[in-house]
């Protein structure tokens, strides 16, 4: 079988969960046999000698590698503050612009490529994946890893959001992963519940490193700190003003927890402030977005890992970090609460909730590790293995 899939990003040159998404889904499709193609928009530095890549301003331009615009959460606004700096001609005006771009090329692409069905990642790819769709006639696949509800908890783009539904609608099957994404579709969306497949991502070990190191990190710990830590876009949708209240709360108890709160975002300035204001900037730290070994050290220093989305479609982090032998606390409105049994559960909204169950993971070390031990069984079972054989029964139901 052969599949032409759509993406925006790819790691290494990656802003979040989407492209490690992709790229497990991808590798573990090729490992059963599905024959791949994964096209972007532009060429990154990136290869595999398991599938192909196809790259959207191959036509004829010179090969330049530079830090990448397309990133999957980028706003328009910062969309064109990046593009001041690119170089000239390699991308649209504005970030609609570039989808349509993406679009047209994708059309050329998929006249000189032979392929059974067509896979296309989040709303920035539907446009190329209906193109593709258009001048071949082949079955289409959107795979729906967010939505602009989601995204923006509620306060939706109409372009992006028409965008979304066009592509849903021009799609023979979707592929949401979660049911908590799959009621947003049902509800928010007006999609036929019969048309749409729920696949739960998985997490990939060799993503990982596992040895030790001496950091900063540590030697907090070493002082009799505990760490508390949250990965992910400081975002609306990530609920990361709900956890500097509940930072606020745990402190007034036990003023020896240190909150590590990793990655960037819109609201990173915002963030920073709340926790000025709150008296407790001395208690949280910001090292920015981290990947690799500095990710690995964050996640296995930690007590407790907690995500406190508002809306969170699945949610890899909080795999990520049973992976490293660390428990978690995640929110009630998450995909990754459907899979995760051996976990801390608590409403994004519920910062006194939050802040008990931060304190009770930290300072009774038999929940820790029952939680921690018990977790890691609950992320064996989310492999990409399982979701791409998902993944090929839907293309074999379309063929």
């Amino acid at each position: 079988m052969k599949v032409l899939m759509f993406g925006w990003e790819f790691p290494p040159f990656n802003s979040g969960g989407l492209g490690v998404a992709c790229q497990g889904l991808a590798h573990a499709l090729c490992s059963q046999g599905v024959d791949l193609t994964f096209v972007l928009p532009r060429r990154l530095g990136v290869s595999s000698n398991r599938f192909r890549f196809r790259f959207a301003d191959g036509n004829g331009f010179e090969e330049l590698e530079v830090d990448s615009l397309l990133v999957p959460y980028v706003t328009s606004k910062k969309y064109g503050n990046l593009l001041r700096d690119a170089p000239v001609g390699m991308y649209g005006s504005n970030l609609f612009a570039e989808v349509k771009r993406y679009a047209a090329a994708a059309k050329q692409i998929a006249r000189s490529e032979s392929f059974d069905v067509i896979h296309a990642h989040d709303w920035l790819s539907f446009g190329a994946g209906i193109a593709a769709k258009e001048v071949s006639g082949k079955p289409l696949v959107t795979h729906v890893h967010a939505t602009e509800v989601d995204r923006t908890a509620g306060h939706v783009n109409d372009y992006i959001f028409n965008e979304e539904k066009r592509g849903i609608t021009a799609s023979d099957r979707v592929i949401t992963v979660s049911d908590f994404t799959k009621r947003v579709l049902i509800d928010k969306y007006g999609v036929d519940g019969g048309k749409i497949s729920v696949v739960h991502n998985g997490v990939d070990p060799g993503n990982f490193t596992t040895k030790a190191s001496v950091s900063k990190i540590t030697k907090l710990k070493s002082k009799g700190y505990k760490i508390v830590l949250f990965v992910g876009r400081i975002t609306i949708m990530k609920g990361v003003d709900y956890f500097i209240s509940a930072a606020r709360k745990v402190l007034v108890y036990d003023p020896k927890v240190m909150f590590l709160i990793v990655g960037a975002g819109d609201m990173e300035g915002q963030v920073m402030q709340q926790a000025a204001s709150l008296g407790i900037s001395n208690k949280v730290l910001f090292p920015g977005f981290l990947r690799g070994e500095e990710l690995s050290e964050a996640y296995r220093s930690a007590d407790l890992f907690v995500m406190p989305s508002v809306a969170e479609p699945f949610g890899l982090t909080s795999l990520e970090s049973l992976l490293h032998g660390t428990p978690v606390l995640i929110s009630k409105q998450s995909g990754a609460s459907e899979v995760l049994r051996n976990a801390l559960k608590t409403d994004f909204w519920d910062v006194d909730d939050m802040a008990d169950k931060i304190l009770s993971a930290v300072n009774y070390k038999s929940l820790h590790d029952e939680l921690a031990i018990n977790g890691r069984r609950d992320v064996e079972a989310c492999n990409w293995p399982k979701a791409a054989n998902e993944c090929i029964q839907i293309y074999q139901s379309l063929l």
